[in-house]
């Protein structure tokens, strides 16, 4: 058996229920479980859909970065842990140049490429990302003629980051283990038989 939160120190404590919080104010109409802040459900912005927060999916972001980065839980689970440790530009960053990708109109390609800049890029911007000079400066000329892989050198170097810094801290966080008790413990086929893992019977 995994050990209890009790026995984590006090301070991974608080910085979990932070975490919680956070994580319910970013899946907006997430369902928390007792007073103590346990997560037992999550229920996506759509009222017409619920999508309870399985062991699979919480096992399945340890697999790899971006398995977690392909999930919407998952996604708003790291979101929350960054934002616990004041760093949650380079997922900022991330997500809306996947966004920008989608875009089909040049004059709005030209126009979100401006504002992504001008947030993340440049230098003194408000929620300036973590990259070197080299590829600050190609982003720079690539917005003369804004295309949609115009911030994928920018992107590239971000995920690079996260994958090698913030991910594993992630992974290794009291906030995680306690997701994985929850999903674990609200799937009675799927005992947790450690910490991160339940074993399947």
């Amino acid at each position: 058996m995994c050990r209890t939160l009790s026995a984590f120190p006090s301070t991974c404590l608080e910085r979990a229920k932070e975490f919680k919080t956070r994580l319910g104010i970013f899946l907006h109409k997430s369902e928390l479980g007792t007073e103590s802040g346990s997560v037992s459900k999550f229920e996506k912005g759509n009222k017409h859909s619920k999508e309870k927060l399985v062991p699979e999916d919480v096992l399945g972001w340890k697999e790899s970065f971006n398995q977690l980065l392909s999930s919407k839980n998952g996604v708003a689970a790291f979101r929350a842990f960054l934002k616990t440790e004041f760093s949650e530009e380079n997922l900022e960053f991330w997500l809306a140049c996947e966004e920008f990708k989608k875009i089909q109109s040049a004059a709005k390609l030209a126009s979100r490429a401006q504002r992504i800049f001008d947030e993340f890029i440049c230098s003194d911007a408000p929620k300036e990302v973590n990259i070197d000079h080299e590829t600050r400066e190609l982003t720079r000329k690539n917005l003369q003629e804004a295309t949609t892989t115009c911030f994928d050198e920018a992107q590239g170097k971000t995920h690079t980051l996260m994958e090698k810094d913030s991910y594993p801290r992630f992974l290794k966080s009291a906030a995680y283990r306690d997701l994985v008790e929850q999903a674990c413990s609200a799937s009675p086929s799927q005992p947790i038989r450690h910490v991160g893992e339940c074993s399947h019977t």
